[in-house]
């Protein structure tokens, strides 16, 4: 079998990983004399890190993020100074995933709420947990939609069995969510995000500044 065909059939087995260096691979096992099992044990990492990246990138965008850049390396803590760190990082380590807690952040808009859920969410996915993003309005549509075409509770089914799911602008009106709030913070962290706003700081209209 010659490369050409090796290539091919590893394409047929769905090796992608391993097609993709397997030239840069054998060129190196020339030159350092690699013995055999250490060739294969390099395809096989190749392979593995290849399919690690693809995982991550299709839970990325299963989550449909609004904006997939905000992370905690990206955030600055020192416009609120008050801000509970600590408590920011342990979530981000997304153990109260496991232990089946909920977080709640609240502020003003405008004080980092949303970059923060999605920086969280981002965190969780870099450690094996699917995540879904959704602006309330978002949700009540789409929870709208399969009512009407008649798959509901499809829907309700995928909602409730991802391991995190993020609500956003969930007190953008006024809703009557009182049961829903003790409950959120029976098992919940919250996190007091403000005073300070972006969107007074750099002088940005509502509808173009983010959180």
């Amino acid at each position: 079998m010659n490369l050409i065909e090796l290539n091919r059939a590893l394409g047929q087995l769905r090796l992608g990983g391993i097609a993709a260096v397997l030239e840069t691979r054998l060129r190196q096992a020339q030159a350092e004399a690699m013995p055999p099992i250490d060739f294969l044990s390099c395809l096989v990492s190749d392979e593995l890190t290849r399919r690690g990246e693809r995982l991550l990138e299709r839970r990325k965008k299963q989550a449909q993020f609004r904006d997939s850049h905000k992370t905690l390396d990206n955030f600055d803590f020192n416009f609120n100074r008050k801000m509970n760190r600590s408590l920011v990082f342990d979530l981000a380590t997304a153990a109260f995933i496991a232990r089946h807690e909920d977080g709640l952040f609240l502020g003003p808009p405008g004080t980092g709420k949303s970059h923060l859920a999605q920086a969280i969410g981002q965190a969780a996915i870099q450690q094996g947990y699917r995540v879904f993003y959704r602006e309330t309005h978002k949700l009540l549509d789409d929870l709208a939609d399969a009512t009407i075409d008649g798959t509901r509770k499809e829907c309700m089914e995928l909602f409730v069995s991802v391991p995190l799911l993020i609500i956003d602008d969930l007190g953008m009106r006024k809703l009557p969510i009182t049961a829903m709030l003790d409950r959120l913070l029976h098992h919940g962290h919250v996190l007091k995000c403000g005073p300070r706003s972006w969107r007074t700081k750099t002088d940005l209209p509502p509808q173009e500044a983010t959180e």
